[in-house]
């Protein structure tokens, strides 16, 4: 007779502890959970995880982690992981204007670059919106408070774009404690003092929690390999601006054997996983970093991160939102900006939190078919951010003119406004 049972409880190393239990045991869960009642799970992950390295067993018991004030940078840090889920502030609808900046030069040149961004980041926030007010009055069968929210969504998909790269953050990173172990054993040796010292406080939260699960004993060649790969391999930092370009492997005749499974796929509906073994696609472009930020929430393939440089121009897309006195005020900030940069005295990586997040950075990503095909339709819709929705579009175009015979649900009405953004809220019933 089947048995099902739900145990939510538990705390992560206890529930690890009772599902490593059945590899051995024939015993139902039910006996497991005395046992973890009696003995505890501490001594269990210690030995069997931590002393034996039996890994999987860190995979059944996950935690959940919340970081705040954190730079952009620091946040894309933590994110870059290929298993990270979680969740941050978005700043296509959070007013960023009172958050802390993080300075780690601190010097007065770098203070007066990151107060002058947020200058007209803060100061240009009303006239932005009664801009947009005139250009697109509120109907009159439309709700007063979702138009304004929508407007409110518009200004700041606008202004965001002059935010620095320093600007705090917060997220929260929900993971296994295998994972957790595993993506901070690199991130401790990140090229950004920031994301080292978040990987210390975390990993000592963990240690204070799970002592038992976070007890490995550090063994110097691969702390040296990690130290190596990771502060000379965190950024992909190319120095020309891509042309678009996509490259796959995927056979034109092997897909064509799934045509039915292509044909009767419903909208909003992936296609099976196992499509993902005809092979990949792979795209470099060119976005701004702000945007590059939605597009590396996609964790089913492999998202270089980018170094954020002003060497491949700020994206058209922020100022051509602007009015125009705004737009050549715009402009002109940006040329000062970049000629405070260049006077900088520091590194390529702590220069990137004195750069505005609408400057470009070169883009590579690599997906298995079925996640490239979720990614183009998800960010072809007309909610996504219009310099990303851009990149959908090319992407369908050149998957389609590779592999002609997909049949991809996409969005390719022309960018507009759309009331519905003030629908895209958390609210309470």
């Amino acid at each position: 007779m089947l048995n099902v049972f739900v145990y939510d409880e538990f705390g992560p190393e206890d529930v690890a502890m009772m599902q490593a239990l059945y590899s051995r045991s024939p015993k139902s869960v039910t006996e497991h959970v005395e046992k973890v009642k009696k003995s505890g799970s501490g001594k269990f992950m210690e030995t069997f995880y931590v002393g034996y390295g039996h890994a999987s067993i860190a995979d059944c018991g996950s935690t959940t982690i919340f970081i705040e004030n954190i730079s952009m940078l620091g946040d894309k840090a933590i994110q870059d992981w290929q298993l990270y889920s979680g969740q941050e502030t978005s700043t296509r609808y959070i007013d960023m204007s009172q958050q802390e900046i993080i300075d780690p030069l601190g010097t007065e040149e770098s203070a007066l670059i990151l107060k002058n961004w947020m200058s007209f980041y803060i100061s240009n926030q009303e006239i932005i919106q009664q801009y947009l007010m005139q250009k697109y009055p509120r109907q009159a069968e439309e709700n007063e408070v979702v138009y304004t929210k929508a407007i409110k969504a518009r200004g700041f998909d606008i202004m965001r774009g002059f935010l620095p790269a320093g600007v705090t953050t917060q997220l929260s990173w929900h993971t296994n404690l295998r994972q957790a172990a595993d993506h901070l054993a690199l991130l401790r040796h990140h090229p950004l003092a920031e994301a080292r010292k978040s990987a210390d406080i975390i990993l000592n939260k963990l240690k204070e929690k799970y002592s038992n699960s976070f007890s490995h004993v550090l063994n110097d060649d691969q702390e040296k390999y990690r130290m190596e790969s990771v502060m000379n391999y965190s950024y992909f930092p190319p120095e020309v601006a891509p042309v678009f370009s996509m490259k796959t492997n995927i056979n034109i005749d092997e897909l064509k054997k799934y045509q039915k499974l292509i044909d009767e796929r419903p909208i909003k509906t992936g296609l099976p996983n196992f499509l993902n073994d005809l092979g990949s696609c792979s795209f470099d472009f060119l976005l701004d970093f702000g945007s590059f930020r939605d597009i590396q929430r996609h964790r089913n393939g492999i998202c270089r991160m980018p170094l954020l440089t002003t060497n491949l121009g700020f994206n058209n897309w922020y100022l051509e939102e602007l009015p125009e006195t705004l737009r050549l005020e715009a402009e002109k900030l940006i040329k000062e900006q970049i000629d405070h940069l260049n006077k900088l005295k520091a590194s390529v990586e702590i220069k990137q939190y004195y750069i505005a997040m609408g400057f470009n950075v070169s883009c590579q990503v690599t997906y298995p078919l079925t996640a490239a095909i979720y990614v183009i339709e998800l960010r072809s819709g007309r909610a996504v951010h219009p310099s990303l929705r851009k990149i959908a579009h090319k992407m369908y175009e050149t998957v389609i003119k590779e592999l002609p015979n997909l049949k991809l649900h996409v969005d390719l009405s022309p960018d507009d406004w759309d009331i519905r953004r003030g629908l895209a809220d958390i609210i309470k019933k």
